[in-house]
């Protein structure tokens, strides 16, 4: 059963403060019975169908944006199973609508803001769109005024995105990529409501051990204005700001680093290249690049950051579904996609709870392996590390990969399109081993090389590079523009390269933490939901909190669900997903 849920015609409540909300029945694609109810009232009518429905996980919720109605249902203690995230899919389906070859025929009815944002339900103000505007950067037409889109515009656009999904010659996988898409939507707004247990007593000790006492406001904390003095001093410039990147680095040319940035690894290859004196070369820069790592901490992770982002001894990760092109998740702001390894001591589980922290092992690498059918590229990572596996084949046939790090650095630099260096030199050893794997790749570097898309494994469409770029690359009319041409045509084929392994793995992360979810949901003995839940994600790890009773079941459920995503998309695919799972009460131990 689908409800549609979203607000009444304005006309018959011009008041905001009034406005009514109507819920649609749809049941064999047809409409059915409809109920009217104020916003406040939301959370208790779908609290009432919940509890009144004989198969509660069976719903599947329509509406806007996730963002934008869900969070106040969790405020209200309600819970759902499935949604069909209208904003998510509209994205998916308008990029998808693009390229011919996809078969699909889709436009949008309404256009919906995904990133409205956890807001309460309320009424949602959005643009028709416009059947006369007839580029993306025209004005819509005088006669065309934004309006709210009611549930029956919802419908109405449900109604297009299903018919869209139902007639593609990839349903299958396209049907699944907006079901796992719109999962990730809940789990994303449920993680930001229940947050990462974080003890802000022990940060600010971090803090001060590393940084020294929070400083006044517009001063450097003790420890790195010690630094900041004795690298003037080393530098011969008792006024520099080691905070400009242009101040430091006309002060260190001034004094023999020759370097052409301030970055890290550039200050590193400086001193490694310096032959005998390459340790005292290291010992010169070492205080810049520990400043470096402080003002990190201080900048990403200081006090600042403590009290805006963490109440309640919580860490809430505000996430954007599908917020990077690829379908990988982005955050806004707090850093949510990555914690530090200096305060990830602060992430302390509650009294009589542990933290699950579970890593997948090289997800893209077992991801190419499975798409492309690669039989040998499978069979190298089953059981064990990939890159090992890779090497003992490269071994027996005498190939160039006969360790481990040649073995990754080969195949990291098939997805990512290294043509020279040590990669570059590798890749063809890789090729001889795996030519069903590297084809893929190559495959898709081409298309994008001539301007072309290319889709994931569930069939999310990589965007047509904008006219600029077609210009410049059909521009050979001189030498410059014609080696500019060269290198826009090879990133933009490094990025399609990516694109259908980075995403596919986004897919497979999605639908492994729907697994996750839906098994701790249908609960352990006697079926009642278990009391632990997901609360933070990034890219291939996922941590949940929970009561120490359940921690052996739930590392089970993490490990099976990995395998089982990978059947959800790949079939019997003979490739592994093994994981590294560890409880803990810190999450500075899980690694």
């Amino acid at each position: 059963m689908l409800i549609v849920i979203g607000p009444e015609d304005s006309s018959t409540a011009p008041d905001t403060e009034a406005a009514a909300w109507r819920a649609i029945t749809v049941e064999d694609g047809k409409s059915g019975s409809t109920r009217r109810f104020g916003p406040e009232q939301l959370p208790q009518f779908v609290g009432a169908v919940l509890r009144n429905s004989h198969h509660p996980d069976r719903v599947r919720w329509v509406w806007s944006s996730t963002a934008a109605v869900y969070p106040a249902l969790l405020r209200a203690g309600v819970s759902v199973s499935r949604c069909w995230d209208l904003a998510l899919g509209q994205e998916i389906l308008g990029n998808a609508a693009t390229l011919p070859s996809n078969g699909i025929d889709y436009a949008p009815v309404v256009d919906i803001n995904k990133d409205s944002g956890p807001l309460p339900p309320g009424r949602l103000s959005v643009p028709r769109i416009d059947p006369h505007q007839i580029s993306l950067f025209d004005a819509p037409s005088p006669s065309q005024a934004p309006h709210e889109a009611t549930v029956d515009d919802l419908l109405a656009e449900f109604q297009a995105q299903y018919r869209a999904v139902e007639e593609a010659p990839e349903r299958r996988r396209l049907r699944l990529l907006l079901a796992a898409e719109s999962q990730g939507s809940l789990i994303a707004a449920e993680m930001y409501q229940e947050g990462l247990p974080w003890n802000a007593e022990i940060h600010r000790q971090i803090l001060d051990d590393r940084l020294g006492p929070m400083p006044p406001e517009g001063q450097r904390p003790a420890r790195m204005q010690e630094l900041a003095e004795s690298i003037g001093i080393m530098l011969g410039s008792s006024h520099l700001n080691p905070d400009s990147p242009q101040e430091l680095l006309r002060a260190l040319n001034s004094a023999g680093v020759e370097v052409t940035s301030t970055r890290k690894w550039d200050l590193v290859a400086w001193a490694e290249h310096g032959g005998t004196r390459a340790e005292s070369r290291k010992e010169f820069i070492a205080p810049l690049l520990k400043y470096k790592q402080l003002y990190r901490l201080w900048t990403a992770n200081g006090w600042q950051w403590l009290d805006e982002w963490v109440r309640d001894g919580r860490f809430h990760a505000a996430y954007v579904v599908g917020g990077v092109v690829t379908g990988r998740w982005a955050a806004h702001g707090g850093g949510a996609m990555q914690i530090p390894q200096t305060v990830r001591d602060a992430v302390r589980a509650d009294p009589d709870h542990v933290l699950t922290v579970a890593d997948a092992s090289q997800v893209e690498p077992r991801i190419l392996a499975a798409m492309s059918g690669d039989g040998a590229l499978a069979v190298a990572g089953q059981g064990k590390d990939l890159y090992v596996g890779i090497a003992e084949i490269g071994r027996r046939t005498g190939s160039a990969l006969k360790d481990r790090p040649a073995a990754k650095i080969a195949l990291l630099g098939a997805m990512y399109g290294a043509t020279s260096g040590e990669a570059g030199a590798l890749v063809p050893h890789l090729k001889r081993l795996f030519p069903e794997a590297i084809d893929l790749v190559e495959r898709a570097a081409t298309v994008g090389e001539r301007g072309g898309q290319v889709t994931t494994w569930l069939g999310r469409t990589s965007p047509l590079p904008d006219q600029r770029w077609f210009d410049a690359v059909r521009d050979v009319s001189t030498a410059a523009s014609e080696s500019r041409s060269r290198a826009m045509s090879r990133s933009q084929g490094r990025f399609t390269r990516n694109f259908v392994v980075q995403g596919t793995a986004a897919e497979w992360a999605m639908c492994w933490m729907g697994e996750i979810r839906r098994r701790l949901r249908s609960g352990g003995e006697g079926g009642s939901p278990l009391r632990t839940s997901l609360v933070f994600f990034v890219h291939d790890e996922v941590v949940l909190h929970g009561p120490v009773a359940e921690a052996d079941s739930v590392a089970q459920i993490v490990t099976e669900s990995a395998g089982a995503a990978g059947r959800l998309l790949f079939g019997n695919a003979p490739v592994d997903f093994p994981l590294t799972v560890a409880t803990v009460g810190s999450y500075a131990d899980a690694k």
